[in-house]
């Protein structure tokens, strides 16, 4: 990790997301107000802004991902429940 790196708490990425998506900020002015470069707010707006479904919910990309990864623990874990059922009915 770079020594001058900086940390910022969520609280403030989303601040600064809302406030971009509310389209009266653009990255310009973000920058010179709060000191953040386009490129970190930029990953942040991606990885934060909401993404409507077509049930109407609203999710960001990260618990979207987040959701995926679940699912594909789970299908594993899926895999493996019916593969051990498979080995137990073969035993009685």
């Amino acid at each position: 990790m770079a020594k001058n790196q900086k940390f910022y708490t969520p609280e403030f990425k989303q601040q600064i997301v809302d406030l971009y998506n509310s389209g009266q900020y653009s990255y310009p002015q973000l920058e010179r107000e709060y000191g953040v470069s386009r490129s970190v707010m930029s990953n942040w707006v991606k990885q934060l802004s909401p993404i409507k479904t077509a049930e109407g919910e609203t999710v960001t990309l990260k618990e979207y991902k987040t959701l995926q990864k679940e699912i594909q623990r789970l299908k594993i874990e899926n895999e493996i429940l019916k593969k051990a059922t498979a080995i137990f009915a073969k035993e009685q």
